[in-house]
């Protein structure tokens, strides 16, 4: 915590002051919790925090999605400054921050990971102590925590009996805008916050370049036909400006209702993932259905060593993980092959391939990345049964039969320098086959995975 920079902070923000606390949503259009922040306070302070409790466990300084959150506070700020205010940034640990100033309230929106309920408790807590107060909204999502579930009041554990209650409940209501520039008077009128570079939060400069959230609407008009074909244009791609909220999820459920239906089904998946995670935090460390935390995986570090870079033989899976070390994206039929071909065919502990996805990928998410996972591994609530195992090479067929993808990421394919397969199909099928049968008929627990069905 830069001590010159809260004392700074100290003489903007006092009793008298609102501060709207930014995070994963990274707007000024449309966002709930500053909506409520603008019309219910006066003199409103904009802060967003890096986190250091966050920061320094990312071993890479070459952060894209970093680099990302960098560049869209930077438009964010010149946003505020045009409107007379100014976007106060720190750096630090959130409780050691709001413990040294003394809001008269903090308006934010909510965040359904485990740290960040335990990071937004103790916020609340030091507040109260302080007689200031604490106020969290609905943003990320339409529908969360216990908004959708059974009759009796249980979570559903299956997408689709989710998604049919979802849109039963979707009035007009739920996707409605937030007008907050109607309240935009209420920013107090401040001098422009000194803007940190990279270096100084700790970060290098990388190659992503920030664009607008753009809604293509042939893309999606087409999405249902299209999306599963890689080397084509067929998805939105607005995956990493959901992440950080510099898109309205609320704006995007009103266009999916009109023009996709299989789109809109894509944004109810978030809010079901979202969902399990606060219903079963412990997700994040462990598999849904017990049982499978007992699977004896081979965990051959040469063989993840070629899967992350590439190097397996097999052209789709090599294809999708080129493409995510370069760019940090990955299509999604892909990113399903390449978890399926870790876990099933090399019998590669999920969780592995779940934490380099989360190093890479710019969109990262910790309740989809996690919830993808699972369900390729067949360790999710709602996931693919065990024995299904994707054969890569009919995905390729498939989905790529001209190998346009394959070969824009994979130059070398088809040639005497590229790497034979690391593993053969009917082989690796029969070991995961038998590796997941042993966890579930040796373990005392296996029938107990039989609830959560």
């Amino acid at each position: 915590m830069n001590i010159v920079h809260i004392e700074a902070a100290r003489q903007i923000i006092d009793n008298a002051t609102t501060v709207f606390w930014f995070r994963r949503d990274l707007r000024l259009h449309d966002n709930a919790g500053l909506f409520h922040a603008l019309k219910n306070g006066k003199n409103v302070v904009p802060v967003f925090i890096f986190d250091t409790d966050i920061l320094e466990k990312l071993e890479d300084k070459y952060d894209r999605r970093v680099d990302f959150i960098y560049q869209a506070l930077l438009k964010l700020s010149i946003e505020i400054q045009a409107l007379g205010g100014s976007l106060v940034i720190l750096q630090g640990v959130p409780e050691d921050i709001f413990r040294n100033l003394n809001p008269g309230s903090v308006y934010t929106n909510n965040d359904y990971e485990p740290y960040a309920l335990q990071r937004d408790q103790r916020v609340k807590d030091i507040l109260e102590e302080k007689n200031s107060s604490f106020h969290s909204f609905k943003d990320h999502v339409i529908f969360e925590k216990k908004e959708v579930v059974k009759e009796n009041g249980d979570p559903y554990l299956v997408f689709t009996p989710f998604s049919k209650k979802w849109k039963l409940m979707l009035t007009e209501f739920y996707p409605a805008s937030y007008a907050t520039k109607n309240y935009f008077q209420q920013f107090k009128k401040i001098s422009p916050w000194p803007f940190p570079s990279l270096k100084e939060i700790g970060f290098l400069k990388t190659d992503f370049v920030f664009k607008d959230a753009l809604v293509e609407k042939d893309i999606i008009k087409q999405y249902h036909s299209h999306r599963n074909f890689p080397a084509i244009k067929g998805t939105s791609r607005l995956s990493v400006h959901l992440r950080f909220g510099t898109t309205s999820i609320r704006e995007l459920v009103q266009l999916a209702k009109s023009i996709s239906e299989t789109w809109l089904n894509e944004l109810i998946w978030r809010d079901f993932y979202q969902m399990l995670l606060w219903h079963f935090p412990y997700v994040a460390q462990s598999a849904f259905k017990p049982a499978y935390d007992h699977i004896e995986w081979r965990n051959d570090e040469k063989e993840f060593g070629a899967w992350c870079e590439g190097k397996t033989g097999f052209g789709i899976v090599d294809a999708g993980m080129r493409q995510l070390n370069e760019t940090g994206f990955m299509h999604n039929r892909v990113r399903m092959v390449t978890a399926s071909f870790l876990t099933k065919h090399l019998l590669i502990d999920y969780r592995w391939g779940e934490a380099y996805f989360a190093k890479k990928l710019i969109d990262f998410d910790l309740a989809a990345n996690n919830g993808g996972w699972q369900w390729a591994a067949g360790t999710g609530s709602d996931a693919a049964p065990y024995f299904r195992v994707f054969n890569p090479i009919l995905q390729q067929e498939k989905f790529d039969k001209d190998e346009v993808y394959i070969r824009k990421w994979v130059p070398e394919y088809g040639t005497l320098q590229y790497p034979k397969p690391v593993v053969d199909h009917k082989m690796a099928r029969e070991r995961v086959l038998r590796a997941y049968q042993k966890a579930l008929n040796t373990n005392s627990s296996a029938d107990n995975q039989l609830k959560f069905l």
